[in-house]
């Protein structure tokens, strides 16, 4: 196992700067997922951790030393690509043994060594057929099982289950957790799937723009995000929002309605200004309409999800999300009120768009 520290790391493609300081210490055998939308720069943040791209600013250190200048064989990691990118005219065998043998690995370890993954990662019945043999699920696993044989104390996964039918990402999210207990690897996974992260993680790295918005506990990012694109982006369905401005008493105003904010923990002095109160739809209750402390509002439809359903509402000039049991749903009224739970809400500076 080993600890990784990335200082100020800056990264740029011409003019365009794609990692803006990114600091980040990651503790031995932890499961940090780097989590962000399509073009935020996770996936270059986890290529200059490998060493395929070089940081034009900054340190990376692992074990506290400084690899930032060196080749990505000197590093001591292994990676899982996007693409599993094995080699299609060898057998699975061959694709597990063959960066062994170009290291000149002794010929008795390489045989122990896929021996012990295959059986590791269910695949000894597939030794000897070739890529184009195996289904997605099983292409990842010798992508994976091509990593754990290097015996690197630090493994990087790039989207690794993106190729997978739902069905089988969940199968594979559970088989990677549990690979990771019994390794004890620190492991670096990037997604765009919150799911995976939320599922996986010790820790999410929650990525915007090049940045690193927030690094926390994948339950303290979901019920305290620490600004109003991780409450938008971490969640389904996603945080409603309301926008409005806190009075000098600390009361929520939006048009003629005044919500109290007792409840709520402001984690600096009480503000004033324009806001924006975020809650997720479990903490709406539905009442009955001219209930205290409630807000009118007008059922607009209903999902039905199985075990829930969801009610979505139009209030405030905004169409508001709520969990419902389904016998609520089956049987919700059109005009209704909504009562927010403030102790569990969200409060967001409207200029600066972080967490009050």
């Amino acid at each position: 196992m080993s600890s990784i520290s990335l200082r100020q790391i800056k990264k740029s493609f011409g003019a365009l700067t794609i990692l803006h300081s990114v600091d980040m210490e990651i503790d031995k055998g932890e499961f940090i997922v780097i989590l962000g939308p399509s073009g935020c720069g996770k996936s270059t943040l986890l290529n200059v951790i490998a060493g395929l791209d070089a940081c034009d600013e900054g340190q990376i250190v692992i074990e506290g030393k400084d690899v930032s200048g060196l080749e990505p064989s000197e590093r001591g990691l292994a990676m899982v690509f996007q693409s599993y990118a094995l080699f299609p005219a060898m057998t699975v065998r061959r694709n597990l043994s063959f960066g062994m043998e170009i290291a000149g690995t002794p010929k008795a370890t390489v045989v122990e060594k896929v021996a012990w993954v295959a059986k590791l990662l269910q695949i000894e019945a597939l030794l000897d057929r070739k890529p184009a043999q195996l289904s997605g699920g099983q292409r990842q696993r010798v992508a994976i099982g091509r990593a754990l044989v290097r015996s690197s104390s630090i493994c990087l996964f790039d989207e690794p289950l993106s190729n997978l039918d739902a069905k089988l990402r969940a199968e594979t999210r559970v088989e990677l957790k549990q690979l990771h207990e019994t390794l004890g690897s620190t492991m670096i996974y990037v997604t765009h799937d919150q799911i995976e992260a939320m599922t996986m993680a010790d820790r999410v790295a929650v990525m915007h723009k090049g940045k690193v918005e927030q690094f926390a506990h994948p339950q303290s990012i979901y019920e305290k995000p620490a600004s109003l694109f991780v409450a938008g982006f971490v969640g389904s369905p996603a945080m409603n929002f309301i926008d409005g401005r806190l009075d000098g008493s600390g009361r929520f105003l939006t048009g003629d309605i005044a919500i109290g904010t007792d409840a709520y923990a402001f984690e600096e002095r009480q503000p004033s200004g324009e806001i924006v109160l975020g809650i997720r739809c479990e903490d709406v209750t539905v009442v009955d309409r001219g209930a205290p402390e409630s807000i009118p509002a007008s059922l607009a439809f209903t999902e039905l999800l199985g075990a829930d359903a969801l009610g979505w509402f139009d209030c405030l000039g905004k169409r508001l999300s709520v969990r419902l049991g389904i016998k609520a749903a089956r049987s919700m009224r059109k005009e209704v009120g909504l009562r927010f739970d403030m102790s569990k809400a969200s409060l967001f500076s409207r200029a600066s768009e972080r967490r009050l």
